[in-house]
């Protein structure tokens, strides 16, 4: 049955922030993995351009010491050779936990504000981290 316009509202607006903050969970955590594993990216780089003459050339004793311009270069170019890698490993790490999370199944549809009697999604699935239960095989979220 559907629902009158001032609930059908109040609903649009609850599932809409609830979407909100799923998205913004998963951008989180895609965030936070991506950070960590293209870490050492980040620091090779960082130093190869930061001993460089020809961009910062800091003065700092590591600089003067250790590193010169050729070096500082092969650091820049080891520090872009082995992002690839890292980027396809993050991206597999972020798509193994919000597959065992189940991160992408709790978005829920608008006509949930629509229509009166229908459960949450995640509810009629069995929880909302069903991981913890056990794995639902007839669920799969390509189909």
């Amino acid at each position: 049955e559907p629902r009158n316009t001032c609930c059908c509202l109040a609903w649009t607006l609850l599932i809409v922030t609830m979407n909100i903050l799923v998205f913004f969970l998963n951008l989180l955590l895609l965030f936070v993995i991506f950070t960590i594993v293209l870490l050492p990216t980040i620091v090779v780089v960082y130093f190869g351009f930061q001993c460089h003459s020809k961009v910062l050339h800091s003065a700092a004793r590591y600089c003067r010491s250790f590193l010169d311009d050729s070096s500082s270069s092969a650091l820049i170019i080891l520090g872009f050779v082995i992002m690839s890698p890292l980027i396809v490993a993050a991206m597999a790490i972020y798509c193994s936990l919000a597959r065992r999370f189940h991160l992408l199944m709790c978005f829920q549809p608008y006509s949930r504000a629509v229509y009166k009697g229908g459960k949450w999604r995640w509810y009629e699935e069995g929880g909302l981290c069903r991981c913890v239960r056990g794995w639902n095989t007839q669920v799969k979220a390509w189909v």
